[in-house]
């Protein structure tokens, strides 16, 4: 007989290896923090992309005419009316509080150059910018932000149709334009707003308002204006345009686009001033010095 083979113990499964989805379970926080603080400077360097994108454009052929000029009538339908009623109580706002200030400090004189160099310098190109972002930034933050949506951006591209000279480049340049002539509008009849008040409520002399306007006020201050007016009317419709380019989850992300781009054109709108006029004083000397 033979003897009997040795029966050896089962051996105990193997354990699976662990599932790994490619990333240290420690490092897992560490990898978001950089990318979270790395967001807004992408989102920057991408807004100044496209604004690089449109200068650029802008002397391309074709240029779309017929699309710069309703764009350049809807803009101006929007915001002339409010523009203007909105000057008015502004320049009396301010020329009633500066009179009150020359008032004690008893240099009532010099009401009339103050106020309208506040209305023409720093009132005027902001409430241009202002309206033009709320009334007519969003209008084309929605409009873009709508054909994203629908894909009708990518069928563009694919048929050859760059989005940016067909409609981006339209209606930044309307904005510009449109800025430009309000800006104008709001400095006359803010002044002329700052006249009335000053004279009728605050017992002004008419010729001692025009006197000192005359004698403090410079080409210059109408040039910075009018160049602010310019540059924060190309900040409204760039970031209207990139917030319309870039929306995020549907018709929901629409809205939220909307809200954003307003938020952040005021934002720059008030940095953006602040570096112009603190370049513009230390360029332009005061007159009479």
């Amino acid at each position: 007989m033979t003897a009997p083979m040795p029966v050896r113990p089962p051996e105990p499964p193997e354990k699976p290896p662990p599932a790994t989805s490619g990333k240290a379970p420690g490092r897992a926080p560490a990898q978001r923090r950089p990318t979270r603080l790395l967001a807004p400077l992408r989102e920057t360097g991408k807004l100044f992309a496209l604004a690089v994108a449109v200068a650029r454009a802008i002397f391309r052929r074709p240029f779309q005419v017929r699309e710069f000029i309703e764009q350049f009538w809807f803009v101006a339908s929007v915001t002339i009316l409010p523009a203007a009623l909105v000057s008015i109580p502004f320049g009396a706002v301010i020329a009633l509080q500066v009179g009150s200030l020359t008032q004690q400090l008893g240099a009532q004189s010099f009401t009339g150059g103050a106020s309208v160099l506040a209305v023409i310098q720093q009132a005027s190109p902001l409430i241009v910018a202002l309206l033009i972002s709320g009334a007519a930034g969003s209008a084309i933050c929605a409009d873009l932000g709508s054909r994203k949506i629908r894909e009708e951006l990518d069928a563009m591209e694919v048929m050859g149709v760059s989005p940016i000279q067909r409609l981006v480049v339209p209606r930044v340049l309307a904005t510009m334009l449109v800025a430009v002539l309000l800006n104008g509008l709001i400095s006359v009849v803010g002044t002329l707003g700052g006249y009335f008040f000053n004279v009728i409520m605050q017992d002004g002399t008419p010729g001692a308002y025009l006197a000192s306007f005359s004698a403090l006020a410079q080409l210059p201050d109408l040039y910075i204006s009018e160049f602010k007016a310019l540059i924060f009317g190309f900040i409204a419709g760039i970031v209207a345009a990139y917030r319309g380019l870039n929306p995020r989850g549907g018709p929901k992300g629409v809205g939220d686009a909307v809200n954003q781009s307003v938020v952040i054109t005021f934002m720059l709108l008030f940095f953006v001033n602040m570096v112009l006029t603190a370049i513009y004083l230390q360029i332009v000397p005061a007159k009479g010095s």
